[in-house]
């Protein structure tokens, strides 16, 4: 089980040696450079229905079930999440309430806002700066660095995140979390809207 504000991160406590590092280095760098040119940009789902509109999916209540998957896969932390949406205008608020499978619990208050027809930026406690997003067709990609608590100190990984409206009650969620460009994990979750 976890204790609060610890991560399900598994990170290696001690160093390869120098020409391991090396190979590992370019390894990784090669690997981020073919992945650079393979980014899907929301664009390519322009023409997917049903359309996703962010004010209309999260107003009212959203329940979410998740998992976090460490790097090798395995699945290292299950929750479930209820969001409470409000908007004023094109600014909303969703004020998640997480629970964890180890019964630990957890907040996080979003507030989005309109920056163009199809842009968004949005900001919470445990997000750095701002976070960005583009709505296309019926998806939603979101960046953003997370203030992340880890063993006492808190890491700024960066999150690369997908939502995929399936129906007018469902959505998927993957989000890529990554630190120096090396991927660390994954979250999924599945968003369902109360009647």
């Amino acid at each position: 089980m976890m204790k609060p504000g610890t991560s399900p991160l598994l990170l290696p406590s001690s160093g390869p040696s120098a020409p391991s590092r090396r190979r590992w280095l370019l390894a990784a760098g090669g690997s981020l450079a073919l992945a650079g040119c393979a980014a899907v940009e929301p664009a390519a789902y322009r023409d997917e229905r049903p359309a996703l509109d962010l004010r209309r999916y999260f107003d009212g209540t959203v329940d979410a079930w998740g998992v976090f998957q460490d790097r090798s896969g395995k699945v290292v932390r299950r929750f479930v999440v209820e969001i409470r949406c409000t908007w004023q205008g094109d600014v909303g608020q969703l004020d998640e309430s997480f629970r964890y499978s180890d019964g630990s619990t957890s907040r996080r208050v979003w507030t989005l806002r309109r920056d163009g027809p199809d842009r968004w930026r949005g900001t919470a406690d445990d997000v750095v700066g701002e976070a960005t997003g583009t709505v296309a067709g019926n998806a939603f990609h979101w960046r953003y660095t997370l203030a992340l608590p880890v063993d006492g100190r808190t890491w700024h990984v960066d999150m690369d995140d997908w939502m995929y409206l399936v129906d007018e009650r469902v959505m998927l969620n993957r989000a890529v979390m990554s630190k120096f460009g090396v991927r660390l994990g994954e979250v999924t979750l599945a968003f369902s809207r109360r009647s």
